[in-house]
């Protein structure tokens, strides 16, 4: 059996958690599939979304106990690899210029938290639980910190990793993890309502646009000048720019749109 399905459709990617009897919790395998599936849809031209979710009762409720009772032995070399291959999973998520959507339900617990924070757009239900747990471990949410800083306000995002408190989803929108939340069993409707909205934009433009945002992390305000010149001449050039700004003027629907 599949840690992760993946289903397609109308130019959509459904990717889901696939471990529902320890409520899709990590452990090497998973954290190794969703690596190679990423960077595979990142070469995929002719899909304009991904959707990931989770099977059964939860989201994900992180780490996956028999891989947590591994770690426990591990020397500091073993753990270096092994956070490694988890940050990687992170980063081709985070990578992927696709526009990443996340459906939350149940929970998301450590390192679920990651999850949430690579997605460019995340619905949770109500009544789902958060919780940056690890210090509650006595560890750290040190891999997706790098993330989850990357998304969220850290102002309102610190507290709760280092207290490790469990907070619900109007708390995870305040703190910019959560764009949406729907209510208990709707969760697909919004979530299709919000896919809706990235069907109707350029699909170059949004992979452009996702990528030209990624790289400006590291850049300096010169590169950042650079990069954003060259972006938009590119795209006004291009055929899918001159079929936009054409279709705009002449009041038309573009050819890429989703009616």
């Amino acid at each position: 059996m599949s840690v992760v399905v993946i289903t397609e459709m109308n130019k959509v990617a459904y990717l889901k958690l696939n471990r529902p009897t320890v409520r899709n919790a990590f452990n090497p395998e998973m954290i190794s599939e969703l690596t190679r599936i990423f960077r595979e849809l990142e070469q995929r031209q002719d899909l304009r979304a991904v959707v990931l979710q989770g099977e059964g009762k939860a989201f994900c409720a992180g780490a996956d106990l028999n891989w947590m009772q591994e770690m426990v032995n591990f020397t500091f070399e073993e753990n270096t690899a092994d956070s490694l291959k988890l940050f990687e999973m992170f980063e081709s998520i985070a990578n992927c210029t696709l526009p990443v959507l996340g459906m939350v339900h149940g929970a998301a617990f450590g390192g679920a938290l990651g999850l949430v924070a690579v997605c460019d757009e995340v619905v949770a239900e109500e009544g789902t639980q958060f919780c940056f747990s690890e210090v509650k471990l006595g560890i750290a949410p040190a891999v997706i910190s790098a993330f989850v800083n990357r998304k969220a306000l850290l102002g309102k995002v610190r507290p709760l990793m280092l207290s490790g408190v469990v907070f619900n989803p109007h708390i995870a929108q305040q703190a910019g993890l959560v764009s949406e939340v729907a209510a208990i069993g709707q969760g697909h409707t919004v979530l299709q309502k919000v896919l809706h909205n990235y069907l109707q934009a350029g699909p170059e433009a949004v992979r452009e646009t996702k990528k030209m945002l990624n790289e400006q992390f590291e850049m300096t305000w010169a590169q950042q000048k650079q990069q954003t010149i060259k972006v938009i001449a590119e795209r006004r050039c291009s055929a899918e720019g001159q079929e936009g700004l054409k279709s705009f003027l002449q009041k038309r629907e573009p050819q890429w749109r989703d009616n």
